[in-house]
């Protein structure tokens, strides 16, 4: 086998696994919205629960060697900020709390090095 063929079949592996990852995560996900909708599930936990199951996804595809999605980590830490700031009845708005993080984030990131990124990845 040629060098070029082993890569063509890693990189039909890594999709192959990709798509079972995400396939996971969408059935895991139905089946939790049907789970919350027949037990009626508080919306704290759900959120939680979707969260999780979001990360989850993010973490086996670590495992498996393939590339994090940051929009996914992203969506699923805000639902599990989400579900937790429900069940723990805050009283300040999630929110604004998440608004002034983005934010900052994108301030802080202004300022980041370019290429710091690819020298120390």
């Amino acid at each position: 086998m040629t060098d070029q063929s082993e890569q063509e079949l890693t990189e039909a592996t890594q999709a192959g696994m990709a798509k079972k990852i995400e396939a996971t995560g969408w059935g895991a996900f139905f089946v939790w919205v049907g789970i919350v909708l027949l037990a009626e599930v508080p919306a704290g936990w759900a959120l939680a629960v979707v969260g999780l199951i979001t990360l989850a996804g993010q973490v086996a595809r670590v495992v498996f060697g393939l590339r994090t999605e940051v929009f996914w980590l992203v969506v699923g830490t805000c639902f599990l900020l989400g579900g937790i700031w429900e069940l723990i009845e805050a009283q300040i708005h999630l929110f604004p709390v998440l608004l002034i993080a983005g934010g900052l984030a994108v301030i802080l990131a202004s300022f980041w090095p370019k290429g710091w990124k690819r020298k120390h990845a």
